[in-house]
């Protein structure tokens, strides 16, 4: 694995194998590691995906990489906790363009919150975590890159091999680092639009870009809320803080979500 061609990159720890890059990248934040360390393999063993669930991932088959975020201000100030929300939608935002650059003639869309779909199935996810010590955002990133149907982790799963039907694609490591250095340049280019409107997702376009390339929007959607409750609406926009409005089926009204799984329900 080369060094991606990303300006702001800090360090690049290449592992093997490791249990999560999310905690690799963890125990180096509290050790003081500098924003956009990147942690990164093709074998992750115990990855953990968004409410607690468990991001399988073939050995050789799939890359997952963490990159650390310490968001702070052009003065020096940190940015509001209540604008950190729009950090994971503009990294899937990144990821979702990253994977058009690979395959430019598939339909590749964000799932709100974060994942990326190609034609309606998921070809990566985005996990952020709060850093507890130090200050910071470890977001973590899986995406599948040459697992065959046969070996899907779920029926609504894909891979970039599948997705590039015959096209060429780089091979091996060539294939990694393109996938992560196209990723890496898009998330510090949105990152850095966003920082340097001092987190303002308005006039740094990052909301309308987000809306623009989220394929919820408009869906009938089942969001199953982390209380355990379903809410089945259309998803009609995003609002300022990043939560998703629901008009609702039951009584139309419009609600508000900030945390939750979201089916499309036309793919089911």
């Amino acid at each position: 694995m080369h060094l991606p061609r990303c300006s702001t990159l800090a360090a690049l720890v290449v592992l093997e194998s490791t249990a999560s890059t999310n905690d690799e990248l963890l125990a180096r934040a509290a050790a003081g590691a500098p924003e956009f360390t990147v942690v990164v393999t093709t074998d992750q063993t115990a990855g953990r995906g968004r409410l607690g669930r468990e991001w399988i991932a073939p050995p050789g088959e799939t890359i997952a990489a963490s990159v650390l975020l310490r968001p702070r201000l052009p003065g020096g100030g940190p940015l509001a906790m209540d604008r950190w929300g729009w950090i994971p939608l503009l990294a899937g935002l990144a990821m979702t363009r990253s994977v058009h650059t690979l395959l430019p003639e598939r339909n590749v869309s964000l799932k709100w919150p974060n994942d990326v779909l190609v034609g309606g199935r998921k070809i990566s996810g985005i996990l952020a975590e709060i850093i507890p010590v130090g200050g910071g955002l470890a977001l973590g990133a899986g995406l599948n890159l040459t697992i065959p149907a046969d070996r899907l982790p779920t029926r609504t799963s894909t891979s970039l091999t599948i997705e590039a039907e015959g096209n060429r694609l780089p091979r091996d490591d060539e294939l990694v680092d393109l996938a992560l250095s196209t990723w890496l340049e898009e998330l510090s280019s949105l990152y850095a639009d966003f920082l340097r409107h001092d987190g303002d997702e308005a006039g740094s376009g990052i909301r309308r870009q987000v809306i623009e390339a989220c394929g919820s929007i408009g869906q009938r959607v089942n969001v199953h809320l982390p209380g355990g409750s379903d809410l089945i609406g259309t998803a009609t926009d995003i609002d300022a803080t990043g939560r998703i409005m629901i008009e609702t089926e039951a009584d139309g009204h419009l609600e508000a979500v900030a945390a939750g799984d979201v089916t499309h329900l036309r793919y089911e």
